[in-house]
């Protein structure tokens, strides 16, 4: 019991090594397997298609950032001057219609 708890050998677990010393055959299969050309193969598609992605998921995060830099310095100064635009002839039709005068969209007064 005391062995046990120090890390030794537990008594009740069975060796996983046959009596030739190859292993056991879940051990010889895995091995026959995970050293196929098919297994292989695919550890290789695996590996290119990570890669393959990391570099589209890299450019695409260059794109992103190019798109999104170029909309502040263009589109955004543009939609405040059309934004003041606006305000400025609403302005304008405002103090016209309390001065009287016809608005440039209305139909003249007979």
């Amino acid at each position: 019991m005391s062995q046990s708890r120090r890390g030794g050998a537990s008594p009740s677990l069975p060796s996983t090594s046959g009596a030739g010393g190859g292993g056991g055959i879940l051990d010889r299969v895995s091995s026959a397997v995970s050293q196929s050309p098919i297994v292989y193969k695919g550890k290789r598609a695996a590996c290119d298609a990570k890669y393959v992605a990391k570099k589209l998921l890299w450019s695409t995060g260059k794109a992103a950032w190019i798109a999104g830099t170029t909309f502040l310095i263009l589109a955004v100064p543009l939609i405040f001057v059309m934004d003041r635009e606006q305000q400025l002839n609403e302005l304008e039709m405002q103090q016209a219609t309390l001065l009287g005068t016809p608005t440039a969209g209305a139909p003249p007064m007979k």
